[in-house]
């Protein structure tokens, strides 16, 4: 696998002497997250989140599958994500990097085992049938902080996502259409969203890194928070240890964050919304 170009030392003392200043080298203060904007597709499920340069386009599919054994009355979220030579050349078509694995596994644990979307909503006969989604993330461009963009994307994705109506009568089970009936949205419990601090020594941790300050940061940590102060999940990547005083600092500050982004993305559910029909006149 292609490695990345470390930078040259000048460039990281002059980003250094910069966040010293509370300066970064995008203009943005250093707990300044960058805007987001989110584009809904054709269908519903299907959302490209944009986080400065750096994009993620998030599509939720439904298929009927039978139940697991032992949890005959739950349904099925598969996350699955794809880094390709078009988001950057340090990544390889048909080979998941470190960085894929990660953001997957930190995905999983923020979303499906928070139980933001309720897997039993998704049983349509117990022990029998029952709705099997799958999460799909494509990142289109690398421009820094993936997981944070592709959290967005996911969330808005699976808020925005319609399965369609069912009729169970005796032994089967009719899809209706879109035409014929209409969707219905998942049953989504909370809306828990990444953010990611990068830490160098000696300085104050800066929210949401750029692609350059994430490779000279001494470490990261990403925490998972929802709109009801709730800290879903605390994932720490290298750097200095740190005090509780020093996670509490950054909860505090990102519970603001998400709650503002929570915001944008209902706000933006809804102009969709108004733009589309999604209910049988």
């Amino acid at each position: 696998m292609p490695r990345e170009i470390e930078p040259p030392s000048v460039q990281k003392e002059f980003l250094e002497s910069a966040l010293a200043e509370g300066k970064r080298l995008d203009g943005r203060l250093p707990l300044e997250q960058r805007k987001f904007t989110l584009t809904f597709g054709a269908e519903l499920g299907s959302v490209e989140c944009r986080l400065g340069k750096t994009a993620v386009l998030a599509q939720v599919t439904a298929t009927i599958v039978k139940p697991r054994d032992d949890r005959p009355y739950e349904g099925f979220l598969q996350i699955t994500s794809e880094i390709s030579p078009m988001a950057s050349s340090v990544f390889e078509a048909g080979r998941a990097s470190e960085d894929e694995v990660m953001i997957t596994r930190l995905l999983e644990k923020s979303i499906r085992r928070t139980e933001a979307v309720d897997r039993e909503a998704l049983c349509i006969v117990a022990g029998e049938k029952v709705w099997h989604l799958r999460l799909t993330l494509h990142f289109l461009s690398v421009a820094g902080n993936l997981l944070d963009c592709a959290s967005l994307a996911a969330m808005a994705a699976l808020r925005h996502f319609r399965k369609p109506e069912l009729e169970v009568l005796g032994d089967e089970t009719i899809v209706h259409s879109p035409d014929e009936r209409a969707p219905v949205p998942l049953a989504i419990h909370h809306t828990p969203l990444c953010l990611t601090f990068a830490y160098f020594e000696g300085l104050q941790p800066i929210l949401d890194p750029s692609h350059i300050e994430e490779i000279l940061a001494a470490g990261t940590m990403t925490i998972t928070l929802n709109a009801q102060r709730e800290l879903c999940v605390l994932s720490k990547a290298g750097g200095s240890p740190l005090s509780v005083d020093d996670v509490m600092d950054v909860v505090r500050v990102g519970v603001e964050r998400v709650r503002e982004n929570v915001k944008t993305i209902e706000e933006a559910l809804e102009n969709d919304k108004k733009s589309r029909v999604v209910e049988v006149l």
